[in-house]
């Protein structure tokens, strides 16, 4: 801890009557031998040797986060993301393309070469801006929003900010007029639209909820129940194989409701074309591979291109799905259950989505619940 002696004539065991003050030598942090005089008694010299004990003891914790702040604070934006993506190990290849391309396309061009210790509320709403005048659709805005987020707080929590650079900005709002949906009317003439493969995504995206590499994986296995299907994986776009689902692990699943005009379609497919190990959806010119997306892609276009079918100015081909869920919402099936058979991370994402197919308002309500109170 260091030592305490009096630079006198008086030998040690005179020091407590002795006039001359005491003195202390110890090391610093830095190594570094030090001297300190001026103490008048024994008990104030071995106080300071204490005191300074204490501040060596708690120095490793303060200086490992000082040397985290100039390490991380002194990095590029770009840095910091590539060490910081090393770390979602968890995330399944399709996520990782998305990621990757709002990297690519919007925060790099735009944040790619800023000091870390440099970011605030005013550069984060500045990083707003820039996609609105870069004219960003509402959702990409909101994606790209919730990376830059993910990373500022993994910097926080670091102890690169004093303050946290989120406090206080107000995020992108998705548009949900974005999400174009089709009339049941429409939905008719676009399902016969194309072959039969195509009908049948259609229907297990509009009448079950399932994303495009989900369809493309249906298998006549998963229909665990008479009005029950069961989503076990999805052919993922950036590999062409089949893999796990959004927002879940290798072997999670989610069961949907099967109405029964969509059994009637997988089951109809199954006995016109076969399957393969249950697969119902297979490459056209290789059975072994499964269905690419491209190949539905073109028909999409195609259909669009034609003329021939209603469709609506802006929807895509994930439309479909939208429409299930219009569906669901419309007909009073609860959001919270919505949100889980569409396999939507939270239902704060169905809420911001499909908020306004809601049916309720305010007027509805005060009818229903004096109705409830009159009776």
């Amino acid at each position: 801890m260091g030592t305490f002696f009096k630079d006198c004539e008086h030998p040690e065991s005179r020091w407590s009557k002795c006039p001359h003050e005491y003195k202390i030598r110890y090391r610093s942090a830095a190594g570094k031998q030090v001297e300190e005089s001026g103490f008048g008694t024994q008990d104030k010299a071995i106080a300071r040797l204490t005191e300074v004990y204490n501040q060596k003891k708690a120095a490793p914790h303060s200086q490992s986060k000082a040397d985290r702040i100039q390490k991380y604070g002194r990095m590029r934006f770009e840095e910091y993301v590539e060490e910081w993506k090393a770390g979602r190990r968890h995330l399944a290849a399709s996520s990782r393309r998305h990621l990757d391309s709002l990297l690519e396309h919007h925060l790099y061009p735009a944040l790619g070469s800023r000091r870390m210790n440099s970011f605030d509320h005013k550069v984060v709403d500045g990083f707003i801006r820039t996609m609105e005048r870069n004219g960003a659709g509402l959702a990409t805005q909101s994606n790209a929003f919730d990376k830059l987020r993910a990373v500022l707080l993994d910097a926080h929590r670091l102890g690169l900010f004093s303050d946290n650079p989120m406090d206080g900005v107000k995020p992108p709002q998705y548009d949900p007029a974005r999400a174009v949906i089709p009339s049941l009317e429409q939905l008719r003439a676009i399902r016969t639209a194309g072959d039969d493969a195509f009908k049948l995504v259609i229907d297990l995206m509009s009448g079950c909820g399932l994303r495009n590499g989900e369809a493309y994986a249906v298998n006549l296995n998963n229909i665990v129940a008479d009005d029950v299907y069961r989503i076990t994986e999805q052919v993922v776009l950036s590999t062409r194989t089949y893999g796990p689902l959004k927002h879940r692990k290798a072997g999670e699943y989610r069961d949907v409701p099967l109405p029964a005009r969509i059994r009637d379609t997988i089951q109809w497919y199954a006995e016109k074309y076969g399957t393969v190990d249950g697969y119902l959806l297979r490459q056209e010119t290789d059975p072994r591979k499964p269905y690419p997306h491209w190949g539905m892609d073109n028909q999409w276009r195609r259909i669009r291109a034609s003329g021939k079918v209603d469709i609506p100015e802006g929807m895509v081909l994930y439309g479909n799905r939208h429409f299930y869920a219009s569906n669901c919402l419309s007909h009073g099936i609860p959001i919270t259950d919505v949100a889980e058979w569409m396999g939507h991370k939270s239902v704060d994402v169905t809420f911001k989505i499909y908020r306004h197919l809601l049916p309720g308002s305010i007027g509805k309500a005060a009818q229903v619940l004096n109705m409830a109170l009159a009776a």
